[in-house]
This record gives structure tokens, C-alpha cells and sequence, in this order.
């Protein structure tokens, strides 16, 4: 069974409604099972989490997490075009897996979520790929061949999966994604797992 971990920060719900997306596409292709994890907020004061187990949602991800699985799903919210920093904190941490080349040749793709249509989503998931090239991981995107990426009228992009919160987001009802944000997200899952079950094979 391939793993494919889906690793992702959310403040506001978008980004963690994306995995969930994405966790669906994964589970709709035989051989693959998702793996979903979080990880911790930080502030400049402190460098642990006050508890190792969040309170609620997924658990918070180990450097096992990215050992064992055969393919990454890496999702953060747009902070300045570029990832959060709890993400970004989490990632500065692997340099012992990018000495054991560990990650090399896995599928890895990315997703981001922003307030608005322009608040950096397209550099954000490219600044993103920085750190999984380093580590040798075989990028995957989303291909114009999938229609709704041409249709889209919000987020979705063909680096990534991508959600236009707006300011309806985090309201009592959660976040709503569009069809096509849906869809999209659900379709790069659905391509990451592919590709991993194929080199696992």
C-alpha cells in the first residue's frame, strides 16, 4: 500500500478543507491510502508546541511521517507570497533526511489558500517546491487536460491546488470551497497517489 502523506498549516480552516480534498482524491486510487498531519503553530518566543498532541484534527507530523511515506502532499496558507512559518519551521528541520536522501524520488505537490484572487498563491506554491527540489522529490502539478482548471474562476492553478477564501471563509459554516477548487484538489491527490503507486510497484 503506498502512503501518500498529505502535510499541511492552517490557521482559518481553508487550507485544512484543501486536505481534506485532496485526502479524498487519494483514497479514490487503489493501492494508496492518505496520511494526514499538521504541524504545530510557533511564535520568535518559543521553539516547541506547549503539547504534543494538538486538541483537535490530525496529529502533528514526525520526521517518520516523511520517511515512511511514498509520496507528500505540502499545503500552507499565503503568508507574503511565500508558506507560513510554522510550515517553513517544520521544513528547516528535515536536513537529516536531505542528507539520507530519503525523500529522493518521491511525488510531492502543493497547495496554498489566500484571502484574495492576488495575494501571491502562484508564488507561494513555488516557493514551496524550493525546499522538495532540494530534497530530489519529483514534482507533480495539475494539467491544462483537466477542465476545470480552465474553468475555474477562483483558485486552481497548474502549480497547484489553490482556494480564494474571500471573506466568507472562516465563518460558523467553515470554509467553502468552489466545485472547482474541490474538484482540483481532489484530482492532484488523485495524481500524486497514482505516481507513487507506480514507483512503488
Amino acid at each position: 500500500m503506498a502512503e501518500v502523506l498529505v502535510l499541511f498549516y492552517s490557521r482559518k480552516g481553508s487550507t485544512a478543507e484543501l486536505a481534506r480534498q485532496i485526502c479524498r482524491g487519494i483514497e479514490q486510487v487503489p493501492g494508496a491510502r492518505a496520511r494526514l498531519r499538521t504541524v504545530p503553530p510557533v511564535a520568535a518566543a518559543i521553539e516547541q508546541p506547549l503539547s504534543p498532541i494538538p486538541a483537535e484534527g490530525p496529529p502533528y507530523a514526525s520526521l517518520d511521517d516523511l520517511t515512511e511515506c511514498d509520496g507528500l502532499l505540502l499545503g500552507s496558507p499565503t503568508r507574503f507570497g511565500n508558506m507560513a512559518a510554522p510550515l517553513k519551521y517544520f521544513i528547516d528541520g528535515t536536513a537529516t533526511l536531505w542528507l539520507s536522501g530519503v525523500m529522493s524520488g518521491k511525488p510531492a505537490a502543493v497547495f496554498t489558500s489566500t484571502q484574495t484572487m492576488h495575494g501571491g498563491q502562484e508564488s507561494t506554491l513555488l516557493s514551496m517546491m524550493l525546499p522538495l527540489l532540494h530534497h530530489g522529490m519529483l514534482i507533480v502539478g495539475l494539467p491544462y487536460t483537466e477542465q476545470a482548471l480552465t474553468a475555474t474562476r477562483s483558485g486552481g492553478s497548474p502549480y497547484g491546488a489553490s482556494h480564494v477564501a474571500g471573506h466568507v471563509s472562516g465563518l460558523a459554516n467553515g470554509p467553502q470551497l468552489s466545485d472547482d477548487e474541490r474538484l482540483l484538489a481532489q484530482l492532484l491527490g488523485k495524481r500524486v497517489a497514482e505516481v507513487a503507486v507506480k514507483l512503488r510497484g
